[in-house]
């Protein structure tokens, strides 16, 4: 018997077969699957977002809510139930109390904050802008040395403060309270690291190339373009004065020098023996969260702001 051998031919004789998919290979997902995800995805993200929201909301939802309640809604009525609405007749009566002390210390709540955090930034800035334009020895030693400024707790500080305030004599005046918040390590160290992204050492030897002295750069050149870092570093400083309750605690004994804070404190540990302090409590309690509502609001846009776009072709 004669056996005939079949020869595979040496080109493509037709189309290649398909490959086997393998173990755990499915097919290719579908642009509609790939769409469901991604829907599914931002669900879960908004998600949680909204209970963070809701978390940090809820505090001050019940803080609007119990501001405009009457004395006896404010016990009688569940937290967020709305009452008989009171907010102005609550207003003048935090105004009017005990010869108008509350103004008092919202005046002086802006007069440290508002002075306090202007000075503390332009310090803050000249000396983070000091580090990035300069060269001199042991920069990186003292810059060392602010960063641990940074590390302290502002607590630990109070009592060597309260100490070097009571050796001059300044304990329970403005200056107790106001001189220890120009200094901020950690402005010091924002602004260099504004510095050093916002001001291009091509610019700085522009203007000295055309003959502008160092204050002149600082002012005029440096300083426009840094001004986005000034803000920031207002704000931050800004909310650490408004909110410095442990600091007035320690420097102030006379009301009429206390800051909102400490004011609203000592109201608060009164309610026990004075229950007609607990709704000016409360209603103080939400007029001094509008400043630093406004000052957020107001100077937000600026962090946004590139003002050295360009500056370097």
């Amino acid at each position: 018997m004669t056996t005939t051998a079949t020869r595979t031919p040496s080109g493509p004789a037709g189309p290649a077969p398909r490959p086997v998919p393998g173990p755990g290979h499915g097919p290719a997902p579908t642009k509609a699957a790939a769409r469901t995800r991604a829907a599914l995805s931002r669900t879960a993200v908004n998600a949680a977002l909204a209970l963070v929201a809701a978390y940090t909301l809820l505090p001050l939802a019940w803080l609007v809510l119990a501001a405009t309640k009457s004395r006896r809604d404010l016990f009688a009525t569940a937290p967020y139930s709305p009452g008989e609405f009171h907010l102005f007749d609550n207003l003048a009566e935090l105004f009017t109390y005990g010869d108008g002390i509350f103004g008092r210390w919202l005046g002086n709540s802006l007069l440290y904050t508002v002075l306090g955090s202007t000075a503390s930034a332009l310090i803050s800035v000249a000396c983070g802008y000091a580090f990035h334009a300069y060269e001199f020895r042991h920069k990186e030693a003292l810059f060392a040395v602010v960063l641990a400024g940074v590390l302290v707790p502002a607590t630990v500080l109070q009592l060597p403060l309260y100490l070097m305030a009571s050796a001059a004599g300044a304990v329970n005046t403005y200056a107790a309270y106001l001189v220890p918040a120009l200094v901020s390590p950690f402005g010091v160290y924002l602004a260099r690291v504004f510095a050093e992204g916002y001001v291009p050492d091509e610019v700085l030897a522009a203007a000295r190339v055309d003959g502008a002295g160092e204050l002149r750069v600082f002012t005029h050149v440096s300083f426009p373009m840094l001004w986005p870092g000034f803000v920031t570093i207002f704000l931050f400083t800004f909310t650490g004065i408004w909110n410095n309750f442990y600091g007035a605690l320690t420097m102030l004994s006379d009301e009429r020098l206390y800051p909102v804070s400490l004011g609203l404190f000592m109201w608060n540990r009164s309610v026990y023996q004075q229950p007609e302090l607990y709704p000016l409590v409360i209603t103080g309690s939400l007029v001094s969260v509008v400043p630093l509502v406004l000052a957020f609001l107001g100077l937000q846009r600026f962090w946004r702001s590139g003002l050295t776009a360009g500056a370097v072709k």
